[in-house]
């Protein structure tokens, strides 16, 4: 058994934001490996497609050598146990963020109690920064890349050409 401590960091990352990168490199700075986990979620309808995101998140963690990228589908904390994570890391932008994630940390620790949550916080720069509002932006042609990765604000420009 390895002793390398894995953290998984979950989303749908639709698109991947500066938010979310700062929130990977204080979580490498932490652990000594990070899985950025696209989540499969059939009830939403994302602009990109898994196979996009990937790609995108690739792109825009290259630089960061303890980062790993994949994709799940199902619970966050069977896909964690099944690729040996000890944590699983959530960012939290507001207190209105809290509730929410709180109630899932707690709903985790019942399904896997070995697992722990870890709350961490964006540059506050970063606080007001959600995939949603990226997404309005670009559709209305705003320049976004004051808030994004350069690869994610070039798709977003193709996007709203399609």
């Amino acid at each position: 058994m390895s002793n390398k401590r894995i953290a998984l960091y979950p989303g749908t990352f639709d698109p991947v934001t500066l938010g979310h990168i700062d929130i990977i490199k204080r979580a490498c700075l932490l652990f000594d490996a990070v899985r950025v986990t696209v989540a499969i979620n059939p009830s939403k309808d994302p602009m990109f497609s898994i196979e996009e995101r990937l790609r995108l998140l690739r792109e825009s963690v290259k630089e960061i050598s303890n980062v790993e990228v994949d994709s799940f589908s199902g619970l966050v904390v069977d896909h964690a146990r099944n690729t040996g994570a000890v944590a699983i890391i959530r960012g939290l932008r507001a207190v209105s963020d809290f509730e929410y994630e709180f109630q899932m940390a707690l709903m985790n620790r019942k399904l896997a109690e070995d697992i722990t949550t870890v709350f961490l916080m964006p540059h506050e720069k970063y606080t007001y920064l959600n995939s949603s509002i990226i997404r309005s932006l670009a559709q209305f042609n705003a320049d976004v890349a004051d808030f994004v990765p350069p690869v994610v604000a070039e798709a977003l420009k193709d996007k709203s050409k399609e």
